[in-house]
């Protein structure tokens, strides 16, 4: 019997169902971010092979050609695992960035309400793996204490596949919230970046790549999809904010927020295209699109099918040939990023989301356990692309500190992946059932009934 209590009046309900559109939009992603996740494993298998391989020292060269010995002026002597770690991994941002944009105007985040608990869940998976590491760094003699925010990211692309192979049955609304976590979890690792991890800082080359963005923004707030104009100004920005000091990657954010989610209005109050072309029928809270979907259509490929899996086939190539695993295993950054994950990521965002509930008015979702919250708190603990970033950041790529990051964020995301898969593995033959019924269609008009109220006819 459906409950007629006046919307005002409820409890707000944890992981409640979302609308259909939303619910489309986000299995699109889910589906798009399972093939990235795939290549992204791909791509760090691959590297561990080579670098413990008989050719591991060309797997070295590799990474230590510099393709533009003369750019020292303009900062761009880097070697080409710095360009797949500065250059690359922006376009990875800009996606992010356009995500993030549209979670504020249109999605999960737009309403407070729904946005206080990925928000409150982020940050506790934030602030305990940060708080694990350094009570273990410290009491081992507080070697290594910069290395603090490697164990508080999660990747996106890597926990999304691995719950799209365990769990495909899932309730929609922990998948939304796995998501929007992320997403979230993303905005603040961007900013510790940006804040703790800015060696040196420049103030004009700042000001010219700001100028460079207002520029971009100038555009893309004005509809224009000039690829001519458009790629070489955010290049500039990219290259003017890595010679300020500023982590390159932020131009990638920076630029995707600066990017319209919601379509343009005719006069007569007809949409238009993401590129001003014609009419559209999007799902922005307008009733359309708007250029953001447009260019993260564009963009999503090339990131999850390109730079992604490059920056881990330069970022993972760990050689534990000759090395003393023992020691390894027992280093406390080791010991301190695996606990942050493992641990840190899943009691921090478990414990948040209850005591939010416990504390508020707001109630898991009648078809949602606190036992399906614990898998998707343990998923969030696969930490790679940003963790190792800020490994590279912390330690500087290539040293002994670094190895050890490698080693220590894979270990902990495959325990993490392996415990999370133990536990949704079980909640998935429950789930599908429920998934069956919420697909039933009885009337035929290609929306499931679930999603219609009475009044909808």
């Amino acid at each position: 019997m459906r409950d007629r209590t006046p919307p005002s009046r409820r409890a707000a309900r944890l992981f409640s169902r979302s609308s259909w559109p939303e619910a489309r939009h986000l299995a699109d992603v889910l589906r798009t971010e399972t093939v990235g996740g795939a290549l992204l494993l791909l791509g760090a298998v691959i590297a561990l092979s080579w670098a413990n391989s008989p050719w591991a020292d060309s797997y070295a060269r590799l990474g230590d050609w510099v393709p533009w010995p003369g750019g020292v002026r303009w900062h761009l002597d880097l070697d080409l695992a710095t360009w797949a770690a500065d250059g690359l991994l922006a376009i990875f941002f800009f996606v992010v960035g356009l995500e993030l944009k549209r979670e504020f105007v249109a999605g999960e985040l737009r309403d407070p309400r729904r946005a206080a608990l990925p928000v409150v869940a982020a940050l506790g998976g934030m602030l305990l793996p940060a708080l694990i590491y350094l009570a273990v760094v410290r009491t081992a003699g507080g070697q290594g204490l910069r290395g603090w925010a490697i164990p508080t990211a999660t990747d996106i692309a890597f926990a999304l596949a691995v719950l799209a192979v365990v769990s495909s049955h899932l309730p929609q609304g922990l998948r939304a919230f796995l998501l929007t976590l992320a997403v979230v979890d993303d905005l603040f690792a961007i900013t510790i970046i940006a804040i703790f991890y800015t060696a040196e800082f420049h103030l004009v080359p700042l000001l010219a790549a700001l100028a460079a963005i207002g520029l971009f923004a100038l555009l893309v707030q004005r509809g224009r999809t000039w690829w001519w104009v458009l790629i070489p100004l955010a290049v500039t920005a990219w290259a003017l904010l890595h010679a300020s000091g500023v982590h390159a990657t932020v131009a990638g954010v920076l630029l995707g927020f600066t990017v319209p989610v919601l379509a343009r209005r005719r006069p007569d109050g007809s949409g238009t295209a993401a590129d001003g072309s014609g009419p559209t029928g999007g799902t922005g809270a307008d009733g359309g699109d708007g250029l953001a979907a447009y260019l993260e259509h564009r963009w999503r490929p090339v990131s999850a099918g390109l730079a992604v899996p490059i920056f881990a086939l330069f970022a993972a190539g760990v050689t534990l040939r000759g090395t003393n695993l023992g020691t390894l295993l027992t280093d406390p950054v080791v010991i301190a990023i695996v606990a942050g994950l493992v641990f840190g990521k899943s009691i921090g965002i478990f414990g948040s989301t209850y005591l939010l509930a416990r504390f508020t008015r707001a109630e898991l979702d009648d078809d949602i356990t606190w036992a399906d919250l614990l898998g998707i708190a343990l998923l969030a603990g696969v930490g790679f692309t940003v963790s190792l970033l800020i490994g590279d950041l912390a330690f500087g790529a290539g040293s002994v500190a670094d190895d050890r990051v490698k080693t220590a964020v894979l270990t902990g995301s495959l325990l993490s992946a392996a415990m999370a898969s133990v536990v949704l593995a079980r909640r998935n033959a429950v789930y599908r059932r429920v998934a069956e019924r919420e697909q039933l269609d009885a009337d035929g008009d290609g929306v499931p009934d679930v999603y219609q109220r009475p009044s909808d006819g």
